[in-house]
């Protein structure tokens, strides 16, 4: 069989925050691929400001680089769950990952949950132990529990014989050697490995074209572009070509343009064959799964699987007494414009129609992939309200069934008592107890997705912060008939519209926690606190004190008042109850009752448990 020594295709993968995409950039950078001018930012590939924000990879990224003659095309993909539809595609695309698996922190759920698609995908691993200059690093222990994980998770004895580099990504050094004082200033050992171990593609370039659509981009002037993999034959622009869409169907169109990947860059190119990774654009209704054959010989490929969404809000048009003062688009055509436009690249999502034009059913991934569509719609200048994310019951072999995620806690010991005693309350199945030493426990449990919808606060306050909690989906099982994981407390609801004064949050502070600063501008039915108690508490936080002529003895001491706990996006989600709103515009976040009124709340509520 001939193969295509020039190219090499692989995927970087790892759990988040492992330094992958940071390996990327010293890849770059030591190659024969950027210019001598060219400056590289820090982790360059994150490309949107989120992702830079949050020192996390939302969506994946193609680049590629040359090395001694050779064109290797890298995907960095999504190291969170909440973007694994993105992981399994992208699996499709490569002959071989690089497994980036941090030296001190070993392998994690989301190292587990990306290797998995990657073992059943058949490719060849690399395993990179990053961080090696880390003073707690234990490479050789971390090489293990990738060998116990690849055995646990089922791969083959090709793919346990894995070559291992150590580096340390930030400093730009690597070595065959875990030593750390063997690391030299070079990321040649992961350039020669992938040369070496990982298989270049096969060259049947002369055979009839099939090429596979695995991730889309959007362009306001093209349209959609579809990005894949030719596995057979080759494609010149200006070629007649058949899309075989995912229905059976099949439509003609001709190549407008061709780009393929260099650098940071997408080129023009004017031609590719088998193996090449590229860029198509020239159809619009293309879509991930599909395949881009030859008009007389149509055999498309099987179509690739997508992720189903696991979690849904309600997206609102912003009906508050601020609705239009802060935002740019706030009429429900904009709103249903840019969730359908989101549509476009995002295959994970799904957007329905309500019975109101003014609501939409919006199904994502997880609370993650939700709220980073909200954040980017707020930073775009849009008006919205969501309501509390729930969960996606379905019907499997004619039983009601709920997703479960599978969560790993690792915490102080002085802690796993509460940890425990918490997820037992949402429901929490304990799969394994590991005491990892250094006075650590690590803890798997399997836990309905109900229960960990707001769970992380929780989890940060009870561990003072030095507990760490990931979980990943991990499978479809039968509905619990139990309320899980509802707010523990109520919440403190203002009474009158007006400005928030120093002497009314004074006045409160024993009340509960206060969510807001002196001055606030409020209004009837906004959330400005959470109660101490179980109850929702209607409370006037815009009194002022009565002015009178007696001179006080302590007159000249100032106010002095607690920092208020100020939420963002992921907490106003979290704390969110069922008959609440969060409303986002692009200068504030206020959480508010569905109904502001407190006399009609009232009667709803008595409505409600008459029933």
């Amino acid at each position: 069989m001939a193969t295509r020594d020039d190219i090499r295709n692989i995927a970087i993968i790892a759990h988040v925050d492992h330094g992958k995409t940071t390996l990327v950039d010293q890849l770059l950078q030591q190659s024969d691929t950027l210019d001598e001018r060219a400056k590289l930012d820090e982790r360059a590939m994150d490309s949107n400001a989120i992702e830079k924000e949050r020192g996390i990879t939302i969506l994946s990224k193609n680049t590629a680089v040359n090395y001694q003659g050779k064109h290797i095309n890298i995907l960095d993909t999504p190291g969170h769950a909440d973007f694994g539809g993105e992981v399994e595609r992208i699996m499709s695309m490569v002959d071989g990952v690089l497994l980036v698996v941090d030296a001190y922190e070993g392998t994690m759920p989301q190292t587990r949950f990306v290797l998995k698609k990657a073992l059943d995908a058949g490719v060849v691993p690399i395993v990179v132990v990053n961080k090696i200059d880390k003073p707690s690093a234990r490479p050789l222990e971390v090489v293990d529990e990738v060998i116990d994980l690849i055995i646990e998770l089922g791969g083959d004895e090709d793919q346990l014989e894995f070559p291992v580099v150590y580096a340390s990504a930030l400093n730009g050094t690597s070595s065959y050697a875990p030593d750390p004082s063997k690391q030299e200033e070079t990321m040649a050992p992961v350039f020669e490995s992938i040369l070496e171990y990982i298989p270049a593609p096969e060259d049947n370039s002369d055979q009839a074209l099939q090429f596979q659509i695995s991730m889309l981009d959007y362009n306001d002037y093209v349209g959609r572009i579809g990005i894949g993999r030719i596995f057979r034959g080759s494609i010149k622009v200006g070629d007649q070509v058949a899309l075989n869409k995912l229905d059976g169907t099949s439509k003609n169109f001709r190549v407008s343009k061709l780009f393929g990947f260099l650098g940071l860059d997408r080129v023009e190119i004017d031609e590719a064959q088998a193996g090449d990774l590229i860029a198509v654009s020239g159809m619009e209704d293309i879509f991930v799964g599909e395949t881009i054959t030859d008009t007389q010989v149509q055999e498309p490929l099987e179509p690739l699987r997508i992720d189903e969404p696991t979690l849904q809000m309600t997206f609102l048009t912003n009906n508050s007494p601020f609705a239009g003062q802060e935002g740019d688009h706030v009429t429900s055509r904009k709103l249903e414009e840019r969730l359908k436009y989101e549509l476009h690249t995002d295959v994970s999502l799904r957007v329905e129609d309500t019975e109101s034009p003014d609501a939409w059913v919006v199904s994502g991934r997880g609370e993650l992939h939700l709220s980073i569509l909200i954040e980017n719609m707020r930073r775009e200048g849009y008006e919205l309200q969501v309501s509390r994310p729930e969960v996606i019951v379905r019907e499997i072999d004619g039983v009601k069934s709920e997703p479960f995620e599978y969560v790993q806690v690792d915490t102080p010991e002085e802690y796993q008592g509460s940890i425990i005693e918490s997820l037992n309350e949402r429901k929490g199945q304990m799969q394994n107890m590991i005491n990892s030493g250094r006075g650590m426990t690590r803890l798997e449990y399997l836990v309905p997705a109900r229960g960990m919808i707001g769970y992380t606060t929780e989890f940060m306050s009870m561990t003072r912060g030095y507990g760490i909690i990931n979980h990943t989906f991990d499978s479809y099982q039968p509905y619990i008939n139990e309320q899980i994981g509802s707010r523990p407390r109520g919440a403190l609801v203002s009474m009158e519209n007006g400005k928030a004064t120093t002497y009314s949050i004074m006045n409160l502070e024993d009340r509960g926690t206060i969510f807001i600063e002196p001055g606030t501008e409020v209004y009837e039915g906004m959330i400005v606190g959470e109660n101490s108690r179980q109850e929702d508490l209607a409370v006037n936080i815009v009194k002022a004190k009565n002015l009178t002529n007696v001179r006080s003895a302590t007159k000249d001491q100032t106010s002095v008042i607690k920092a208020p706990r100020v939420l963002n996006l992921e907490e106003s989600l979290e704390f969110m109850g069922d008959d609440e709103y969060c409303e986002v515009t692009p200068e504030n976040i206020r959480l508010r009752k569905q109904i502001l009124n407190k006399a009609e709340r009232a009667k709803a509520n008595k409505r409600k448990n008459s029933k």
